[in-house]
């Protein structure tokens, strides 16, 4: 059973809806250990320092900010802790905009918001009005002494909020020599139509529940293979793509393969055709005539 994280309420005008959240979203990676070859025993970090290599103590152990190579500004826990934010147990909407203002590169963790014992009709009219008026509530929150940008959107029957990253924070594709030097290539209008076309083909339905993580699902066989004792083959490591010399060459080819393979599972989805029976002729076949001669008795 999923346990709350935070308890508070949203701040909705002169309104206070008292909600819970709850994560979102649970990772699945596989955690491995580090072991030392030799005896599979765990290795463990040690704290120490770079002039004498002697092992530091926890409580010996500050914050240091560096301002040049090997310079550091020392930073107190008690003047970190006067700035922290005040520990507001409220999520304080500030504006509300479209979703498609939104750019999905801020998106950082997402969250349940639920009602809280007592606040399912306050709850359930943001919810409902938020809905139909198709917008999304920009807001702050203190999570574990950090200040917080969310969004708050209707998702389904319940309201989900998701932690943003500042703007600030969002590195500029600008920077990149890659797309400055690219910049100036140009396109043309028959190459444009042939990959219009390959991405309408390619175009479906996103439906998340079909995708699975292949790599963790491969490393948990092979733990599974490695305790039953079975032999492990090494697959080999596939080749590098080769670049590609003709663009519009790949492209035409690519139609022709999506547009094959298509066929085939249309072909492959319908159900073959029964052969029909022969009927038989309306009219009656005519009688063949004798051969045999008969004798006539006397």
């Amino acid at each position: 059973m999923p346990r709350s994280i935070w308890s508070g309420s949203i701040s909705f005008g002169l309104v206070n809806v008292p909600v819970k959240l709850y994560t979102a979203v649970s990772r699945k990676t596989v955690q491995f250990h580090q072991l030392h070859d030799a005896d599979h025993a765990r290795i463990r970090q040690k704290r120490v320092c770079e002039a004498d290599g002697e092992e530091v103590p926890y409580e010996s152990i500050v914050k240091g900010y560096e301002i040049s190579p090997d310079t550091y500004v020392v930073v107190e826990p008690a003047e970190l802790d006067a700035l922290d934010p005040k520990k507001s147990k409220m999520i304080e909407i500030e504006q509300f905009v479209n979703l498609a203002e939104i750019d999905p590169i801020l998106y950082d963790q997402p969250y349940y918001v639920v009602p809280a014992t007592g606040a399912a009709k306050a709850y359930r009219l943001m919810l409902e009005a938020m809905r139909e008026s198709d917008r999304v509530a920009i807001a702050r929150v203190v999570l574990r002494q950090k200040e917080h940008l969310v969004a708050l959107r209707a998702a389904g029957a319940v309201m989900l909020m998701e932690t943003l990253v500042f703007a600030d924070e969002v590195v500029s594709p600008d920077t990149l020599d890659e797309v400055s030097a690219g910049a100036e290539i140009e396109v043309s209008e028959r190459e444009l139509k042939v990959a219009r076309q390959l991405i309408e083909m390619l175009s479906e339905p996103f439906e998340p529940a079909k995708y699975r993580d292949e790599y963790r699902e491969a490393v948990l066989g092979l733990i599974e293979a490695k305790v039953a004792g079975e032999e492990v083959a090494l697959a080999p490591t596939a080749p590098a793509p080769a670049a590609v010399p003709d663009l519009m060459a790949a492209l035409q080819a690519s139609v022709e393969a999506v547009g094959r393979y298509s066929a085939r599972w249309e072909d492959e989805e319908q159900p073959k055709p029964k052969r029909a029976r022969k009927q038989p002729d309306a009219t009656p076949p005519r009688k063949r005539p004798s051969t045999r001669q008969t004798t006539k008795k006397s």
